[in-house]
């Protein structure tokens, strides 16, 4: 029979043993903890699932420093704007709502005018300004009398054979003192490219009548207007033979046609701001106006009716 002495170390042994069962037991318990937890499985597990698929490297949880709150002046739910919509929080947007807001004051021109001939938008011109007995307002463009006498006749030059007609234009002095006219008129040679001669009218507006002829410079507007194109058919006009004009266009006209059995004919511009079908073709049909931005207006129901000005419901874009 053994004796107690040879007993201990067994004992000591087996006491050992259920430490080391219990301590591996409480491991394995605490493991399924964290893996059953909220998250499915540790952050040691979800990091580096992260960072293989591509993810930007992340610290652990144990040692990421908490994001500071942002500063009052820099916390916003909206996007950041950019410096120039930053100058001021209530600018309105640049572009302007629709006629509400939209001034009624003629603007320059812009934007490609592919058909425009010497006088182009978006470009100012340099030359004197003139002025002359402009009576009703009548001119080389046959226009008829014009209500107001803001108008001018274009140098000969840049009349380019009343391509100019109906074309506003804005003029400006020195002085800084400036004045839209309306092209209604020629002015011969020797006019030179760049002169303007205004209707008495419109020149005392940049200056005194006995300044005879001051510098300026001019451009092209697109104005706002709430009247629509209007057709006149010449004095003799007939199914025949007939001239037809188009008034109170807002952008310069670049053709007139009319529709023929095999499409549209391009028909020829006079000096006398007339467009002319020799043989009748077209005349008392369809029309078609161009303007020198390649905005197209079609015209039907306008019957052959001389020295009768016939109103339409189309008007060109304002650019």
């Amino acid at each position: 029979m053994a004796s107690a002495s040879h007993r201990r170390p067994l004992r000591k042994r087996r006491t050992a043993l259920v430490w080391a069962v219990a301590v591996a037991a409480v491991g394995l318990l605490v493991s399924l903890v964290i893996v059953l937890r909220p998250g499915g499985e540790p952050d040691t597990v979800r990091t580096a699932a992260g960072t293989a698929a591509g993810a930007g490297p992340s610290a652990s949880p144990a040692t990421r420093r908490p994001t500071p709150a942002p500063k009052p002046s820099t916390a916003s739910p909206t996007p950041r704007r950019t410096p120039a919509a930053a100058a001021s929080a209530t600018t309105p947007p640049a572009r302007p709502a629709p006629a509400a807001t939209r001034s009624s004051a003629p603007r320059p021109a812009s934007g490609a005018a592919p058909l425009a001939g010497r006088i182009k938008p978006g470009t100012t011109y340099d030359g004197v300004a003139t002025h002359y007995d402009a009576k009703d307002g009548d001119g080389a463009c046959l226009y008829g009398p014009s209500p107001d006498l803001m108008v001018a006749a274009m140098n000969h030059t840049d009349y380019e054979t009343s391509r100019a007609c109906g074309a506003y234009i804005l003029v400006r002095a020195a002085s800084g003192a400036s004045v839209t006219v309306r092209i209604t008129n020629e002015c011969p040679l020797p006019c030179a490219p760049g002169q303007l001669d205004l209707s008495k009218e419109a020149f005392a507006k940049l200056a005194g009548l006995s300044a005879g002829r001051i510098p300026i410079t001019w451009s092209l507007l697109s104005p706002s207007t709430s009247d629509t194109v209007s057709i006149r058919y010449k004095t003799g006009s007939s199914p025949h033979w007939c001239g037809i004009q188009a008034l109170g266009h807002r952008n310069p006209l670049a053709r007139l046609e009319v529709r023929t059995g095999s499409g549209w004919s391009r028909l020829t511009r006079t000096e006398y701001n007339y467009f002319l079908s020799p043989d009748g073709t077209g005349c008392g049909g369809s029309l078609r106006l161009t303007d020198i931005y390649g905005e197209q207006l079609t015209v039907d129901g306008i019957a052959v009716r001389p020295d009768t000005v016939q109103p339409t419901r189309v008007q060109f874009t304002r650019r």
